[in-house]
């Protein structure tokens, strides 16, 4: 007993030796994800709200070097959303994010340029390995309800819970003469700070694979906001090159760049992406097009699905510095039509219904539109031969099946019950010679004890006496 007294006491220590580390290495997060919103439309305009909030929990500047705020899609894919430089400080309260392409873009601290669907997540706030907070809302798996786009809300962090709740209220508020943030250090020699100008601008479409010339080639923004913007300054950015834009684009308008001067790759291996770079040298956009793509085809923006993400689609209708037309199947030349089958161009009179009637005795097929002979159903079928019948279904002749056993029950052969049998009384065997063997190995002392006792019992027997 008291052997094991001491074991449970050993036990008991090494239990609590290894939780103090852990009690020991938790500390308060300082900065945490305080409110997010995914956007909606109203009144016509896209992404309308969206945004994201930090809180910053200590009584001071807060360095944000090394943080970056990742996200993942109902899809299951991860993305970096923004990664904040070295030497960046959080100098408020609280820290505002939007969507570059929001209509709020400008009453923010930071932009990013992946929007935010109304069911997904992670959105996940790190330090290198180390996460910081993080929120989901799937409306499963331990994660909040997803968002509804009729029911505009923002999931908002409750100070006294720890908790996120939806809330209908919740304005995150900005003041430009108060920033929540401070960018790095201007090299001592420039004193004048740039302020960025083309903050809301997207991408909308981009054709790479062209059909004769690499001159078709563009990429097409679009300012969805209600005052103009100046592209100068504002670059495009593709395989590690710049390229400078120039020009102003009107509130709801587009502008299309063609490849004079830049060339794209026609049909990638691989993704290949595209950056809008504002004056500062911020991301805007992006856009990214994959391997595959058909000649002739640009790659559009046609607004957004039910789940809030975008919706970029191929279409053989391009329409550079204007809005965007959605067409499935190319265009054919004149006497073909589309094979939607297919998506290739096929004879009008493979599927034209107004063609003339086949003759008697004959019918269309609706796969050539040729008139095709219809089987005979008047002569007289030819006799089967013996032991053949005429298949009701083919009216062929098949061979007569002999006695199928159909209408005879199942049964074991004399062989069968025989073989049964013997296997049977084998098993039984088995088992009675492993039963004898078991009992043998248990009492192997008591048997050789008797077997001694009988041994000598014999050996003292008197001999026995001849008649």
């Amino acid at each position: 007993m008291k052997k094991i007294i001491i074991g449970l006491s050993v036990v008991i220590g090494l239990f609590i030796t290894a939780l103090t580390p852990l009690a020991t290495a938790t500390h308060p997060p300082q900065i945490i994800i305080n409110a997010i919103n995914p956007g909606y439309t109203i009144n016509g305009h896209a992404n309308t709200d969206e945004f994201i909030e930090l809180i910053n929990l200590t009584d001071g500047p807060l360095s944000l070097t090394g943080l970056s705020l990742e996200y993942t899609n109902s899809s299951g894919n991860t993305d970096q959303l923004f990664e904040f430089p070295e030497g960046s400080t959080m100098i408020g309260e609280t820290l505002l994010l939007r969507l570059a392409s929001s209509p709020d873009a400008t009453d923010a601290d930071l932009v990013y340029t992946k929007t935010l669907a109304l069911s997904a997540g992670p959105l996940t706030l790190t330090n290198g390995t180390d996460t910081l907070s993080s929120i989901c809302w799937t409306g499963k798996d331990g994660c909040y309800t997803k968002f509804n786009s009729k029911n505009p809300t923002s999931l908002v962090w409750n100070e006294e819970s720890g908790l996120y709740e939806h809330s209908e209220d919740y304005y995150p508020t900005y003041d430009a003469t108060k920033p929540g943030y401070q960018a790095p250090p201007t090299p001592a020699n420039t004193d004048e700070v740039i302020q960025p100008k083309c903050r809301g601008l997207q991408f909308s479409e981009v054709l790479s694979y062209y059909e004769s010339d690499q001159s078709e080639q563009f990429i097409e923004i679009y300012n969805p906001l209600d005052h103009d913007i100046n592209l100068a300054g504002c670059q495009v950015k593709y395989k590690k090159k710049s390229y400078n834009l120039s020009g102003i684009i009107s509130p709801d308008h587009y502008s299309a760049r063609f490849a004079t001067d830049f060339r794209l790759t026609k049909n990638p291996t691989s993704a290949n992406t595209i950056e809008l770079i504002d004056v500062d040298g911020h991301k805007i956009d992006e856009i990214t097009y994959y391997n595959g793509q058909k000649k002739a085809t640009a790659y559009a923006w046609f607004g957004f699905h039910e789940n809030g993400e975008e919706q970029w689609l191929q279409t053989y209708a391009p329409t550079p510095g204007s809005a965007n037309d959605y067409q499935q199947y190319k265009t054919c030349p004149e006497g073909k039509v589309i094979n939607e089958a297919t998506g290739n161009c096929v004879k009008a009179s493979t599927l034209d219904s107004t063609l003339a009637p086949c003759p008697a005795g004959k019918y269309r097929n609706p796969l050539t539109g040729r008139c095709k002979s219809l089987a005979s159903t008047t002569k007289t079928l030819k006799p089967c031969p013996d032991g053949y019948e005429r298949n009701p279904d083919t009216n062929r002749c098949r061979k007569i099946k002999q006695n199928t056993g159909a209408n005879y029950p199942l049964s074991a052969t004399e062989s069968q019950a025989v073989a049964s049998s013997f296997v049977a009384l084998g098993a039984v065997l088995i088992i009675i010679i492993l039963a004898l063997v078991y009992i043998g190995f248990q009492f192997r002392y008591e048997i050789a004890k008797a077997f001694r006792r009988l041994t000598c019992l014999r050996l003292r027997l008197p001999p026995r006496r001849r008649p």
